[in-house]
């Protein structure tokens, strides 16, 4: 038996069903009269070509089905099955779904939305495609390298699917201008990299009431998680949490890392991109289950189930696991019955998201003359007697992939789980050292890493672990690190 709301939503999804067909035949009549028109004057022209023209016309006009030709074809391997079904596809094409963020997470999600026949994808990022995008971006080419991301991404869905209509809003998400751009979409997919923008989004969804997708992804790991789903319009009263719901405060920003920092594994962020687009496509084509559940038995998404959280780890076996995450917050700021955070508080940008998730400025904690510029290092290198003694701070991974010749690689999380009590074996082992045995205990020690900021947390924990010898030796970090090694020494040096 059905109860009210399945017997509600088998009626609507009867009705898109209706109106498609309504719209097809309007066309055709259209066709149809203009035929007769046409048929009561005819041209010499038209009278030698009247016996070639009738079948195709005939055609046109005997078309009664609610997908065109074309589409049945195209998604046909899809709508066979009873999760999706036709009333699945209709809801599909006439969906509109918003893609935030064209990098590792936006390329496969909206790949596959647009395969699966989402009728309207828009697009938001304010980026440009870099070389370093391309090995897990995959809608971006080497020869898109330069464009911005959005053109890119455009070229390529056309060509994948040209049945789709395709919104370019070529700029970077900002509280003033989110709930115009969600207004014209049904539904969110967070595709963002940084906690700024995913509170932000989240924000929005609650107040445009959408539903919202959003994933995250870093070196071998991601989660995934469907947000406001339903959101607070839901008719039964229900709705499910939102990102401040499960994340009430922002992690400490000097522990945000990024895929810059940290690294990212291409097919790691591709398969979260990849469960993205399944997650959309199950909200989308959930409300015709009702009508499906009678004869092909397909559940319908219950509102009551407890929101979850998705964890994939490649490296894990089994990679994947689900957790049951908290309900909704009775005190949410966002989706509380009587919430902080308004239409009006988002228009006007009362909130600044960047001050709220916290910055990072870079690390300035020594003296100008605990530091040394990348260029005097260099002059020292070329012109000393002897080569200078260098300690690279960097993990081993990243010294393995270049380093500069006779330097020694302590990496600096070592360093800094030091206590003061194990200062003679950090010691101990700079002394075994064949370049540290070639040097007067007092010459200098020149602390190195990627970009000049761990090597000054390291400076200072080693002169408190006593390594400069009571200031007997000069123990300071290069300025800027091995990106200004590149930009003023060595112009070959490996970026990466």
């Amino acid at each position: 038996m059905f109860d009210a709301s399945q017997g509600v939503q088998a009626i609507r999804a009867q009705i898109d069903a209706l109106e498609c067909q309504l719209h097809d035949l309007k066309q055709q009549l259209a066709i149809a009269e203009k035929n007769v028109d046409v048929s009561h004057n005819p041209s010499p022209t038209a009278q030698s070509k009247n016996t070639e023209d009738t079948p195709a016309l005939h055609t046109v006009r005997d078309w009664r089905w609610p997908l065109e030709g074309e589409e049945y074809n195209r998604y046909g391997r899809q709508m066979i099955m009873p999760e999706i079904g036709l009333h699945g596809q209709l809801n599909l094409k006439h969906a509109r779904v918003l893609v935030i963020g064209l990098g590792g997470l936006g390329c496969p999600a909206a790949v596959y939305l647009a395969g699966a026949g989402v009728g309207t994808i828009g697009l938001v990022d304010g980026d440009i495609v870099e070389l370093s995008n391309l090995h897990r971006q995959i809608l971006h080419s080497t020869g898109k390298v330069g464009q911005l991301k959005v053109e890119s991404a455009l070229d390529q869905l056309r060509q994948l699917n040209p049945k789709v209509n395709y919104v370019a809003h070529p700029e970077n998400l900002i509280s003033t201008t989110a709930l115009d751009i969600f207004q014209s979409y049904d539904l969110i997919l967070d595709c963002t990299d940084h906690p700024t923008s995913r509170y932000l989004i989240s924000d929005a969804a609650v107040l445009s009431r959408k539903p919202l997708v959003s994933a995250s992804a870093l070196r071998t790991e991601g989660q995934l998680m469907v947000l406001n789903n339903p959101p607070n319009c839901s008719r039964n009263g229900r709705s499910g949490p939102c990102y401040r719901c499960i994340f009430p405060k922002p992690p400490p920003a000097e522990s945000v890392t990024g895929c810059g920092e940290g690294g990212i594994l291409g097919p790691v962020v591709g398969v979260m991109g990849v469960l993205m687009a399944l997650e959309a496509i199950k909200v989308i084509t959930c409300k015709t289950a009702a009508s499906d559940k009678e004869t092909n038995g397909v559940t319908e998404q219950s509102t009551d189930e407890p929101a979850t959280m998705l964890l994939f780890s490649a490296y894990s076996n089994p990679p994947f696991r689900n957790i049951r995450l908290r309900g909704k917050r009775p005190r949410c700021m966002s989706c509380s019955a009587k919430p902080a955070i308004t239409e009006e508080f988002l228009r006007l940008g009362t909130l600044d998201y960047t001050i709220f998730c916290g910055t990072t400025s870079p690390v300035c904690i020594l003296g100008e003359d605990e530091r040394i510029s990348a260029k005097d290092l260099g002059k020292i290198w070329r012109e000393g007697a002897t080569k200078p003694l260098i300690l690279d701070v960097r993990d081993k991974v990243q010294y393995d992939i270049c380093h500069l010749e006779g330097s020694i690689n302590i990496p600096y999380p070592w360093v800094e789980s030091s206590r003061p009590h194990e200062a003679g074996q950090i010691a101990q082992d700079l002394a075994m050292s064949s370049i540290l045995s070639d040097h007067p205990s007092t010459n200098a020690i020149y602390v190195l890493c990627r970009f000049g900021n761990d090597s000054q947390l390291a400076v200072r924990q080693l002169k408190e672990l006593g390594i400069d010898e009571g200031g007997k030796r000069w123990v300071g970090d290069v300025r800027g690190g091995l990106r200004a090694w590149r930009q003023d020494v060595d112009p070959q040096w490996p970026e990466y």
